[in-house]
């Protein structure tokens, strides 16, 4: 079962997948949105993703996210994050910034450890609960945790969640 936040509503739209890595989550989110939808990869690291869906349009950027996005990326109606807000110290900021390039209703896919402890891997680690105050107070008035699972490192939990305006 799809979940909400990515029901097919046959409505074209632009992610961009934030930290993508080689594209593991780029490839998920090519296979859940309809076609004709684009997605930027972006990444500091040069990277080779692979096509999962050719009725989405990837574009892979190399670029620091964490500054900044490219310009010619905005209007976005979803931005997802997988394991990399954990990179960000000031990450109110960032997401203030990021929140002025989506439409108005756009909405943000975070996953995450949900632990306040820090490690090499993940620096500055954010909860679910701080997470959630995160966004409240960027003025989200609706941030879910949709899913939750055991990560296979050091018996840490990961959680999904989706923050909607």
């Amino acid at each position: 079962m799809i979940n909400p936040a990515f029901q097919d509503s046959g409505k074209i739209e632009k992610w961009t997948d934030l930290g993508c890595g080689k594209g593991l989550y780029t490839n998920a989110l090519a296979e859940i949105l309809p076609g004709g939808s684009e997605i930027y990869s972006i990444d500091k690291d040069n990277q080779t993703l692979p096509i999962v869906n050719p009725e989405i349009k990837t574009e892979f950027i190399q670029h620091d996210f964490s500054k900044d996005l490219p310009v010619h990326i905005e209007n976005l109606d979803g931005i997802l994050m997988a394991n990399s807000l954990q990179y960000i110290l000031d990450k109110e900021q960032l997401l203030r910034n990021l929140k002025l390039k989506m439409k108005s209703k756009g909405r943000f896919v975070i996953i995450e450890y949900d632990t306040q402890r820090a490690n090499s891997w993940v620096p500055y680690p954010i909860n679910f609960i701080e997470l959630k105050e995160l966004f409240a107070k960027l003025g989200y008035p609706k941030i879910e945790k949709i899913a939750r699972r055991k990560s296979v490192y050091q018996n840490n939990v990961m959680f999904t969640a989706v923050a909607e305006y």
